[in-house]
């Protein structure tokens, strides 16, 4: 437990499996990291908050927490967090009234980019842009713009996994077909290519050894993940786009994979040339809990 006196702030990363809060200062370092279990229920994820908030720092500091669903950063309200069995809760407000300090809810990915911005983007300027691609169980984009996270008008902005335009029509659980993430995703992939253990380094390695079933999907997947990254990037002209989630995992495999597709895309092609994606990737860090950092960063938004 750490005890302070300096302007501290805490983030906390809800999962559907797992909690991870860390303990900033105000340069941003990490002091201390805490993980629990999610556990389902508005009032366990109430309490696994809290706790972790006292456990990472006796004294009251500011609380940052990134959550998946539907976020109102504004009032602190979460609604549809499946995973934990949540419909709708007063997040942000009920930390507050149990720890007596500012919280701020914010969506998870975005939460993420603002953790990655910091942690991966190198040196970018002051007003470039950088975009956080969220390949998890869903499919999202985290935008940083100038520094600021942008929202659009009601928080859907990013949202590229359902953008209805694969042509295998699968069925997507929010009622379109077609969408980039049913394609495109951790999920996505897990439904087509099911294994024991991760899926997409299982697709890969099977892929290489010309198993026919593993290139046809892999195939599909790789040009639905080529899909997202170039509307993204049309889409907000990014200095630097971090590619993250568990598919991100399989490390520099899937990275090769995506540049690979990128640079086929590229032949022929003088505007893809020009605007060269393949320049701007990164993996996101997997040692680093940029969900967390971003929640606690978010706090400035």
């Amino acid at each position: 437990m750490t005890t302070t006196n300096r302007p501290y702030r805490i983030g906390i990363d809800v999962g559907g499996t797992k909690i991870a809060g860390v303990l900033i200062d105000a340069a941003g370092t990490v002091l201390d990291t805490s993980m629990v279990p999610a556990r389902a229920g508005s009032d366990n994820l109430i309490n696994d908050v809290v706790r972790m908030a006292k456990t990472l720092c006796a004294t009251p500091v500011p609380v940052g927490i990134g959550t998946p669903g539907q976020v109102d950063n504004v009032n602190g309200v979460v609604r549809a967090i499946a995973n934990l069995n949540i419909t709708e809760l007063a997040l942000g407000p009920e930390v507050t009234a149990r720890l007596g300090v500012p919280t701020h809810v914010e969506n998870d990915v975005n939460a993420a980019a603002l953790g990655a911005k910091t942690v991966d983007a190198g040196d970018v300027g002051a007003h470039d842009t950088v975009v956080f691609l969220n390949f998890g169980t869903g499919l999202a984009a985290g935008v940083v713009c100038a520094g600021k996270l942008e929202r659009g008008y009601r928080g859907a902005l990013g949202e590229i996994g359902h953008v209805p335009v694969d042509p295998n029509r699968f069925l997507c659980p929010c009622g379109q077909r077609g969408c980039l993430e049913t394609i495109a995703s951790g999920g996505a992939v897990a439904r087509l290519w099911p294994c024991d253990g991760p899926s997409m380094p299982n697709l890969l390695a099977k892929a290489s050894q010309g198993d026919v079933a593993a290139t046809r999907i892999l195939n599909m997947v790789t040009y639905g993940i080529g899909d997202a990254v170039q509307l993204v990037t049309q889409a907000y002209d990014p200095r630097v786009l971090i590619l993250g989630g568990g598919m991100c995992k399989t490390g520099r495999p899937f990275l090769e994979l995506v540049t690979r597709e990128l640079q086929r895309r590229q032949e022929g092609c003088h505007f893809l040339s020009t605007i060269d994606i393949p320049s701007r990737l990164r993996l996101a860090s997997t040692d680093q809990p940029l969900g967390a950092i971003g929640a606690a960063l978010a706090l400035d938004e």
